[in-house]
Formats: C-alpha cells, sequence, structure tokens
C-alpha cells in the first residue's frame, strides 16, 4: 500500500449497503466534508433533459470549449447524484478544458437495471443532438465515469454501437464496475479492502440486477463482440476487487482492434483518489484530465 494513502486507511469509512437510503445520507455526508472545487473559470448550470422521466444534468463548461464528456457518477448504481459528484466533475472539467455534463441517473435499488442505462444513454442522445446550443462540436463527444458510472458509460458505448446510436469519441473508465460474476483473481482475494469490499460490490450488483439475469447493457464484461467500440482509457487500483475484471476488459478491446492504454496505479485502492493530499492521487487526477484532453483536441 502507498504510505501516504495507508496513513488514511482508519478515517476511510466502510460502505454497507445493507439499507440503501442510509448509505445514501453517510455517503452525501462525506461529499459534503470535501473542500469546495475551484469553479472560478467554469460556467455551471442545471438542466433537465427531457426523456421518460426527465433526467437532471449539471454542466460545467470551461472557457471556450469545443468537446464534451457525459460523465456517470460512482456509488455502486445506489448512491451518489450530481451534488456528491461536483467537487469531480468540476475538477474535470477545470483540468481538461472539456464541458463536463454530469448525469443525475436513476438509483437501484427502487430503479433497477435498465433506468440508470437509459438515462445517461437519453443524457447521450439529448448532447449529440443539442451540439450547437452548448457549444461543443457533435465528433468531439465521450462518455466516462467512475466506478459504477464507469460500467454504466461502458455500456452505453455498447449499446451505440449496437443501435447505431450518437457515435462516441472516447470512454473514460475509471475503476469501473463491469462484471456481476466476480470470478476473477482479485474480485475472489479482495475481500476486506479498503472503501469498496466483496460484499459491498455483491450487493451493488443485487440491488442493480433484481430477479433479472445479467446482460451485456448491465455487465459489460459478459459482451461477446468489443469491436467497432471508441478507443478507451481504463484505471484501475491495485487493491481493488474490480481490478482484474478492468484489466481482462481492456485486454479484450486490444484483441478486438479498439485502441485502448491501461493504467495501473500502484499501492492504490478503489476510489482512494478521493485523498487528495497524496501525491499518488494527485497524479491520478491529473492524468483521467489530461487524456481527455488529448481524445479530444483536434
Amino acid at each position: 500500500m502507498n504510505p501516504e494513502l495507508e496513513a488514511f486507511i482508519p478515517l476511510v469509512p466502510k460502505v454497507d449497503l445493507t439499507d440503501p437510503v442510509a448509505a445514501r445520507k453517510q455517503y452525501a455526508a462525506s461529499a459534503a466534508e470535501r473542500a469546495a472545487p475551484d469553479t472560478a473559470d467554469l460556467e455551471i448550470e442545471d438542466r433537465t433533459v427531457p426523456a421518460d422521466p426527465d433526467v437532471p444534468v449539471r454542466i460545467y463548461r470551461p472557457y471556450q470549449a469545443r468537446g464534451a464528456i457525459v460523465w456517470l457518477h460512482g456509488g455502486g448504481f445506489v448512491m451518489g447524484d450530481v451534488d456528491t459528484e461536483h467537487l469531480w466533475a468540476a475538477r474535470l472539467a477545470a483540468d481538461s478544458g472539456v464541458v463536463v455534463i454530469s448525469v443525475g441517473y436513476r438509483l437501484a435499488p427502487e430503479h433497477r437495471f435498465p433506468a440508470a442505462l437509459d438515462d445517461a444513454y437519453a443524457v447521450l442522445t439529448w448532447t449529440a443532438e443539442n451540439a450547437a446550443e452548448l457549444g461543443i462540436d457533435p465528433g468531439r463527444i465521450a462518455v466516462g465515469g467512475h466506478s459504477a458510472g464507469g460500467g454504466l458509460a461502458a455500456a452505453v458505448a455498447l449499446r451505440a454501437r449496437d443501435q447505431q446510436g450518437p457515435p462516441i469519441r472516447f470512454q473514460l473508465l475509471n475503476e469501473p464496475e463491469l462484471d456481476d460474476r466476480q470470478e476473477t483473481w482479485s474480485a475472489r482475494q479482495f475481500t476486506e479492502t479498503p472503501w469498496i469490499n466483496r460484499d459491498a460490490v455483491t450487493a451493488s450488483w443485487r440491488y442493480y440486477l433484481g430477479s433479472a439475469p445479467a446482460t451485456p447493457f448491465a455487465a459489460p464484461a459478459r459482451a461477446a463482440d468489443l469491436s467497432g467500440l471508441p478507443p478507451a482509457y481504463i484505471a484501475t487500483a491495485e487493491f481493488d476487487p474490480n481490478r482484474d475484471d478492468d484489466l481482462a476488459y481492456g485486454l479484450r478491446l486490444l484483441q478486438a482492434g479498439v485502441s485502448v492504454e491501461l493504467h495501473q496505479w500502484p499501492g492504490t485502492f478503489h476510489g482512494s483518489q478521493a485523498i487528495l493530499s497524496a501525491e499518488v492521487s494527485q497524479r491520478q487526477l491529473a492524468d483521467l484530465a489530461a487524456t481527455l484532453r488529448r481524445a479530444l483536441a483536434e
């Protein structure tokens, strides 16, 4: 474990999804304790995307931005919203120079799959159809997210490919949650890792899927064909149950002819980049922003 991160482990709250409502309150309280982001150079607007039902979004516009990313928050499909994601979305927009459209998708278990995916896809479609109003180039739209949001972003890319939806230029997948089967070495061995452990991941998928069988649009690792997908950046944490699922997905993308950058961060754990004082966290966040900036450049 990275020594700077290890010192904070006693302070990292354990995720308990036994009571989703209580978990959301804890998640929101933790987010509220973070320092306010620097938004001086951003135009921030709350909007509602017409859908069934409508989807709340928060749009972060850097000066003269031409590209955009539909950004999906983490929280195990159960927790999170545009408020809990405010720090990360604002930072990504400011550091990348890209418009960030943060999506307040519906949460499980009240709204099981495909509710969150439908919301995310509706926002992607709206973004492409309203590119002129948003001041962006419709050819420079990415999807991305952290944890469950990363899994949703990968599913949006699959759906857009299969349904001939809006063109996606890039996938930015940070420690994504991709596979409900939990059969890899890291999924079986990392049962008590900080922040996210095997029990939390199991509960997350149970709430999201209910009794329905998992499909590739729910768990992208189940997709048999990964060809024709957008180029991807996949970041993994060393001590994360999702690690090997993510690495395997990246390798399969490469084998399907998709350009991929894989970045395995040594000594880190799932979500440890929230410990902003650590040098490795600063490098992780800077790398996400720089990658997105390059991906949507000319």
